[in-house]
């Protein structure tokens, strides 16, 4: 089966369910799905029920498509997402932005959980992603190009929108969030990086690393989408302090910024519409 009958069929499974067309997309990182709380109307579908989704593995991703109103705006929330990591190769990654282009997606905020590499940040900020590294080497573009969604050799010169950057700065001085700006690296995972590692992102111009966000944005930029990307710096990265990193550390920041990133993005979501 080609991957646009792959996706038809997706497609159909969804709007059993609903006939809403969400005019923004929100992918939510680890411990920051519970977004989806907040939205009223809304219907939610477990990933692994549509066809050609996969299951994601991680602890913070649940793992179902939502879709409803969110501050008075139709969007379509994934709460969880895949990573290059758990094994699934880039195209099984990042099918599920592809639906949400074909479901009428056309700004998509991608949001994450990360590492802050560069020195003046602090766990519990977080940080507008104004540009990113791939230190992984992979683009979930290799292959056959799907004509339909996008050309050949796209452009990458603003993957992230910068109008909508200027109305996520503007919503968080609005709200008096401190709200960050830098460079996102993208780190295959799982292993956290070693301090010469993290040493040698800063020197690069590495902001904040972290394991996804790079492959749907550039799906996303392929499909002609306006992308806002938000980190929610959870840890210093390997090497700044002496602890040690873990996973558990990840979703406990996480939980504890949840209130403030939701007004964040409520926010955002609304001026995004306007």
């Amino acid at each position: 089966m080609n991957p646009i009958e792959m996706m038809n069929e997706s497609i159909a499974y969804i709007r059993k369910y609903t006939t809403l067309t969400p005019q923004i997309g929100l992918i939510l990182g680890s411990g920051l799905g519970s977004l989806t709380d907040e939205m009223t109307d809304s219907v939610e579908i477990p990933f692994e029920s549509i066809p050609h989704y996969a299951k994601p593995t991680v602890e913070g991703h649940s793992g179902k498509l939502v879709i409803g109103n969110l501050n008075g705006v139709i969007v379509a929330a994934l709460s969880g997402r895949y990573h290059f990591y758990e094994g699934y190769p880039l195209n099984v990654v990042t099918y599920p932005v592809r639906i949400l282009g074909l479901l009428g997606v056309k700004k998509l905020i991608l949001t994450n959980a990360c590492g802050a590499v560069n020195m003046n940040f602090k766990p519990g900020e977080l940080m507008l992603i104004s540009d990113h590294l791939n230190l992984t080497f992979y683009n979930p573009l290799i292959g056959k190009n799907i004509d339909e969604f996008g050309p050949r050799f796209p452009d990458a010169s603003e993957i992230y929108t910068k109008n909508l950057r200027e109305v996520a700065k503007n919503a968080a001085n609005e709200l008096d969030i401190k709200l960050q700006e830098g460079v996102y690296a993208w780190w295959t995972g799982p292993s956290y990086e070693t301090p010469a590692e993290i040493k040698m992102i800063r020197i690069l111009g590495g902001d904040a690393i972290g394991m996804s966000t790079v492959p749907e944005a550039l799906v996303a930029s392929h499909m002609g989408m306006d992308i806002l990307g938000i980190s929610c710096l959870t840890n210093m990265a390997s090497g700044i302090l002496p602890q040690k990193l873990s996973h558990q550390e990840v979703l406990d920041v996480a939980k504890e910024v949840k209130t403030r990133f939701q007004t964040l993005v409520k926010k955002i979501v609304h001026e995004m519409s306007k």
